[in-house]
């Protein structure tokens, strides 16, 4: 049978179930069985960034740091390193005894090699961080990166999820996405890749050459496929499965999940993650070139229902580009509430009368597939949009084939979310900088939203050193995006991971299941 993903947050005046263990030393040995639901299309960061895709590849490959809860940086394969104060040098010492996963040592080159043209060409993400670096080899175990302007963000930047290193002997010289390499993941993490059973599992298998000594201490882990929320959530009670996250367990079963003996349900371990729900609108296609027929879906649309009803309350209605959780966010943008006379008089507005069965516009909306909760969203906004004249067929899809459409900008509208990071530099500006439309590439600029102004504000934003400056420029992208209203933003999500009291220091740092599990054991 199979396991999880990722788990759910908590509905309003829900206890938090955990269970503290008593300090005790970490037991060896152990097969920790999880589930991931949907099945990835692939298993190495950057190649793919699907939220599916991170859970298993986090535990191969490993960045030059981690962050801790409140995202200050932890040395990984990285021991140590200084800034220089001008901020326009960065100097790594790295591990010396580190080896990739076929045994070859881990040097410098392969830093260099990551940030100066793995990440660059195949990582949506990082992209536009790392075209500001130079990366040099100072001798075996050195780094200096170089950069032309300070770029404050820079020191957020490393961990394994934003920046992979990847095995240069392996990927140097080769096209990237098509390296056979990809089917059989070499690292330098706890866990090696073992086999990938179609429509089963994922299977990991420990390190023994890995360079924390006495770590990992689990045996293995199973990634397992299972389709259907009901035997997921049964496969978590019956102890079939130890683990589960984001949306593996179905909103609605974590307040019950949570009651039950021996689960513990936490919030904590997504702090890097800052989630924002929203629908993509391809801004390219009309109508939706007229940002009076997207301000009129966000009026159409009850985000206060999505967030209780969809989301059962592990949600906060979004306002606009930012999270509310960033120190740069400023609530006082364009907002748009609930209000179907206003949706239907921008409608009007723009020429849109009712046809003779009441339809004004007629378009589609591609689901993401990762769920039931998705399929209902989806329902939902067929329904409310309808109510206004915008007549919407719903388009179905699985994982790949849902990546390739919304990457290729072959859609009208998608639904999706996506991680906004420590600093709106890293998470925030690649979705509206017209730099990052680039077709074929997921979670870029997808939806062609190009505003001069904008993206000279996010370069100066991104350049700066002043935090007050950066403030007040991040205040200005945000009015200026929001009044635009280039997507539909729904809710902020909360993420709970769901597991087994047994499971031990799997949520250590702001990455939580999305961490390397070096440290998680399972007691007796």
């Amino acid at each position: 049978m199979s396991g999880i993903w990722k788990s759910i947050a908590f509905a309003a005046g829900m206890a938090l179930a955990a269970v503290p263990a008593a300090a005790q030393a970490p037991q060896k040995g152990g097969i920790l069985n999880s589930t991931l639901w949907p099945e990835p299309p692939g298993i190495v960061i950057g190649v793919n960034i699907n939220a599916p895709t991170l859970l298993p590849a986090t535990k191969m490959f490993e960045g030059l740091m981690t962050y801790d809860f409140n995202l200050a940086p932890i040395p990984v394969l990285a021991e140590s390193w200084q800034v220089a104060p001008d901020g326009l040098t960065y100097t790594f010492k790295l591990r010396q005894n580190v080896k990739w996963h076929d045994g070859k040592p881990f040097t410098a080159e392969d830093v260099v090699f990551s940030f100066n043209e793995f990440m660059p060409q195949v990582h949506s993400r990082s992209k536009p961080t790392f075209e500001r670096v130079k990366t040099v080899a100072v001798d075996p175990h050195t780094v200096r990166l170089e950069l032309k302007e300070p770029y404050a963000p820079l020191i957020r930047s490393f961990d394994t999820l934003s920046a992979p290193i990847m095995p240069a002997h392996l990927y140097k010289g080769t096209d990237f996405r098509a390296n056979p390499i990809n089917q059989t993941p070499v690292g330098t993490g706890p866990f090696k890749f073992k086999e990938w059973k179609k429509g089963e599992y994922i299977h990991l298998v420990r390190n023994d050459s890995y360079w924390q000594a006495g770590k990992p201490h689990l045996d293995a882990i199973y990634y397992r496929f299972i389709p259907d929320s009901a035997s997921r959530a049964l496969a978590l009670e019956t102890g079939q499965v130890q683990l589960a996250a984001q949306t593996d367990i179905e909103f609605v079963d974590v307040a019950r999940l949570g009651k039950i003996p021996g689960l513990v349900v936490t919030t904590k371990g997504w702090e890097w993650n800052s989630t924002i729900s929203w629908i993509e609108l391809n801004n390219r296609r009309k109508p939706f070139d007229d940002p009076r027929f997207r301000r009129a879906i966000l009026h159409a649309l009850d985000r206060e229902f999505i967030r209780t009803n969809i989301f059962f309350g592990l949600a906060k209605v979004a306002t606009g580009p930012l999270h509310s959780s960033s120190p740069f966010y400023d609530p006082n943008v364009p907002l748009y509430p609930f209000d179907t006379a206003k949706a239907t008089a921008l409608l009007d507005e723009m020429g849109l009368k009712p046809d003779g069965s009441g339809v004004r516009a007629r378009v589609k909306l591609l689901g993401l597939p990762y769920g039931e909760l998705w399929n209902r969203l989806s329902e939902y906004i067929r329904q409310a949009l309808g109510k206004v004249g915008i007549q919407v067929t719903l388009e179905s899809s699985d994982v790949a084939g849902w990546g390739n459409r919304f990457a290729n900008w072959d859609y009208d509208m998608t639904t999706t979310f996506l991680s906004m990071l420590a600093d709106p530099a890293l998470g925030v500006s690649r979705t509206y900088l017209t730099s990052n439309i680039r077709k074929g590439v997921l979670f870029t600029n997808t939806s062609g939203y190009s505003n001069p102004e904008v993206d000279a504000l996010f370069a100066k934003a991104a350049g700066s050193t002043d935090e007050g400056q950066r403030k007040q420029l991040y205040s200005q992208i945000q009015k200026i995006v929001a009044g635009e209203a280039p997507i539909a933003w729904l809710v902020e999500i909360q993420w709970p991971t769901i597991h087994s009291a047994k499971l031990r220091d799997a949520i250590i740092n702001g990455f939580g299941p999305n961490d390397s599990f070096a440290d998680a054991w399972l007691a007796k």
